[in-house]
């Protein structure tokens, strides 16, 4: 069975989500944004979701998750909880 790992970041608004992927861009490290941004209880791990497989997560996850490249920012993904950022680390 296909499994993946991710980690996200979780905010209110896609203006916030944006601002966030920017500083990513611009070399800020994910999980320090995650720990200080990021909605979700996972934030205080950097925003590690661990690794999970299909229909496990929201189906706008298994959509990016699943189809992603691995280690690159992907988003802002709206989902019923708000705008994430997700990243890919491992995917088989």
């Amino acid at each position: 069975m296909t499994s993946a790992a991710a980690r996200h970041i979780l905010v209110k608004d896609e203006a916030t989500c944006n601002d966030l992927k920017n500083q990513i861009e611009g070399g800020a490290d994910f999980a320090d944004l995650a720990r200080e941004h990021s909605l979700c209880p996972s934030g205080r791990s950097g925003g590690d979701l661990g690794r999970f497989g299909p229909g496990m997560m929201v189906q706008e996850f298994d959509e990016v998750v699943f189809s992603a490249d691995l280690n690159q920012v992907q988003g802002p993904v709206k989902t019923q909880f708000g705008y994430h950022l997700l990243e890919v680390t491992e995917r088989d």
